[in-house]
């Protein structure tokens, strides 16, 4: 040292002082880079102070000094200098704050360590001892530290960690501030390497408030714009500083920032992308925010502050208030987390639903992208209103594929008296559309909304209830519910009464019909849901919509076709006629062949036929049968 030292002070640590280090060191750091950011920390720390002591008009030696952090590095000699021109320390506040494990209280916390049997993450945020990561790198360790009060010494302080200190008053005038001289393990040589300082501010210092510089270079160059005033940062900043946390090189679609006061104070700057960042699904564990306290990092991509649905949102949370641990890589369980978890959630949610109302077109933007992700939220109970008013849908409203409505919307439009909310699911619109068990609905003039990916079923199950409607599967609803409403007026004739001869004849061919099928069926019986189809499948009452079931065989690898009921169309051309074979020979095979046929196209329309072969089959033996009549026809 070139500074001429008086008389040295030696201080032994206790014995468990040594037990205490060897768990800071191995123990409760993750990675070892983070020695850094505590000392950098600890520098920005002091800055802050020295900044409020001199606008409180306190006298501060060389108060010439820029308020900065200089960080130098030495390959040859194998040490790290970290220097701050902040607060300084006088020699008692050396020891009181430095020396903060030679306390009484590392013997206390060994013991609850052993007591508790638990990690050291749960308790350790009670002791002031983040600066001996250091020793993670470290083989020595020298502080020379000069306090902003007129006439006080510079401080002298050295130790290896291993068991003492020692601390001396230095004859030398020094400037105001913090020199942290790590004499680094010789396997710990990377740290001497510019790149690996530089990268290791960048990702968890990057937003100190005072200019971190390594070999003259500012390498803190983005600012903490979420701690700005709102008013005060321009479009191009908030741009900037999104391309820079997400390197994505559109701009978001819409940005959130707040400043929360009480009764905890945070600050939040989020953004909405304007594109799914994870199309195809390989990416599902890369989101979270960046959680910061103070400007300093703590957690990259933290997973509890938003729940998954809302995983889309990029951004950070920056907290004045919030306790954590000595390694700052893990959060205490405590309820100031929860509430700036559950506030975050609320701003993002509010301001979905602002954009919903005041910028639709925006809104439809972010639905087209986000829209999948989103619909995870069915098991957020706690905003399940929120949930439920942001939630689109297609339906037989809607003119095309592409245009949603919202349950708001829908029930506006709901008949008088109507009690529920229907829907249907289906690949695609065009597929829906032709599904028969839509029929009634149509002729009744009852909106159904269009349900095209399975996380939409998923989703109006676990809600139940929009306000005071149900949701209702088309094939679960009870359609005595829908007679209270009158026909739209057709221009087709209507068929013609059964007579009573043939209602009893149609009744024993109903009977027929279950007899070929057999146990394949539950029953066979009269539909009134059809208009246009000869017919289809329905569930038994009480039981699920078939596209959750399908969801649930699939889960369970069940591919067994479960047992539903036929309904036939009474008044379809179709089954007039096969009424005329069956009173003509009940036992002919033409009806064996149409109820096969009725069966599994049924089936077919439901996604359970497996094997299409036999219907094929059947089909193309039914078109030959009837080209020969067809052409026999056009003979005479």
């Amino acid at each position: 040292m070139a500074n001429e030292k008086t008389h040295t002070e030696q201080h032994e640590f206790k014995a468990e002082v040594k037990q205490l280090l060897n768990i800071l060191v191995h123990s409760l750091y993750t990675h070892k880079e983070i020695f850094l950011r505590e000392l950098i920390s600890n520098a920005s720390d002091a800055l802050d102070k020295l900044r409020f002591e001199s606008n409180r008009g306190t006298k501060i030696v060389d108060n010439e000094l820029p308020l900065e952090i200089a960080i130098s590095l030495d390959n040859k000699n194998n040490t790290i200098t970290i220097e701050d021109t902040g607060i300084g320390l006088t020699r008692d506040e050396l020891i009181a704050n430095i020396g903060t494990i030679a306390k009484s209280g590392s013997a206390d916390f060994i013991k609850q360590l052993a007591e508790n049997k638990q990690s050291a993450d749960n308790i350790i945020g009670k002791f002031g001892v983040g600066f001996y990561s250091v020793f993670m790198v470290a083989s020595e360790v020298e502080i020379i530290s000069k306090s902003f009060k007129e006439d006080s010494a510079a401080i002298h302080w050295k130790s290896d960690g291993l068991g003492s200190y020692e601390i001396e008053e230095l004859e030398d005038a020094k400037k105001r501030g913090t020199k942290i001289i790590i004499h680094l393990k010789e396997e710990e040589k990377e740290f001497t390497e510019k790149y690996r300082i530089e990268s290791t501010i960048k990702k968890h210092s990057n937003f100190i408030n005072f200019p971190i510089k390594v070999e003259n270079e500012q390498i803190n160059k983005v600012s903490a714009i979420w701690r700005e005033p709102k008013t005060s940062v321009t479009k191009e900043q908030y741009n900037e500083f999104y391309k820079f946390l997400t390197y994505d090189n559109d701009e978001p679609l819409d940005i959130i920032h707040r400043s929360v006061d009480a009764p905890i104070q945070f600050n939040t700057l989020l953004f909405i992308p304007s594109r799914n960042m994870d199309m195809f699904g390989f990416n599902r564990e890369d989101y979270g925010l960046d959680l910061y306290v103070r400007r300093v990092l703590i957690q990259h991509q933290n997973k509890e502050l938003l729940p998954e649905y809302l995983s889309f949102i990029k951004g950070v949370v920056d907290s004045e208030d919030l306790p954590l641990n000595i390694s700052r890589e893990t959060l205490q369980e405590n309820i100031i987390f929860t509430k700036i978890s559950q506030s975050v959630t609320a701003q993002v949610l509010s301001h979905l639903d602002k954009m919903a109302k005041d910028e639709k077109e925006k809104f439809g933007k972010f639905w087209k992208e986000h829209n999948r992700i989103f619909k995870l939220g069915y098991s957020d109970y706690a905003n399940r209103e929120k949930y439920a008013e942001l939630l689109r849908f297609n339906s037989s409203e809607c003119k095309e594929t592409t245009d949603f409505t919202s349950l708001a919307e829908y029930a506006e439009r709901m008949k008088k008296d109507q009690k529920e909310i229907y829907y249907i699911s289906g690949t695609n619109r065009a597929s829906v559309e032709v599904n028969p068990h839509l029929e009634i609905f149509k002729n009744k003039g009852i909106e159904v909304l269009y349900l095209f990916d399975p996380l939409d079923e998923f989703a109006l199950n676990s809600l139940m209830k929009y306000k005071d409607y149900e949701m209702k599967s088309v094939d679960q609803a009870d359609l005595s519910n829908l007679d209270k409403f009158e026909n739209i007026e057709k221009n087709e004739e209507k068929a013609e009464e059964l007579s009573k001869d043939d209602s009893l004849h149609f009744d024993s061919l109903m009977s027929k019909i279950k007899e070929i099928l057999g146990d394949r069926v539950k029953e066979v019986r009269i539909s009134k849901r059809l208009q246009d189809s000869p017919a289809c499948l329905v569930n038994p009452d009480g039981s699920m919509s078939a596209t959750m079931q399908k969801i649930m065989q699939t889960m369970s690898k069940d591919s067994s076709i479960p047992q539903k009921i036929l309904e036939v169309n009474r008044d379809h051309n179709l089954m007039r006629n096969l009424l005329k074979v069956y009173k003509s020979n009940p036992t002919d095979e033409y009806i064996t062949n149409v109820a096969e046929q009725l069966y599994e196209s049924s089936l077919l329309m439901e996604g359970y036929l497996t094997d299409p072969h036999k219907l094929v089959n059947r089909i193309n033996d039914l078109l030959n049968k009837s080209s020969d009549w067809y052409t026999k026809l056009k003979d005479m």
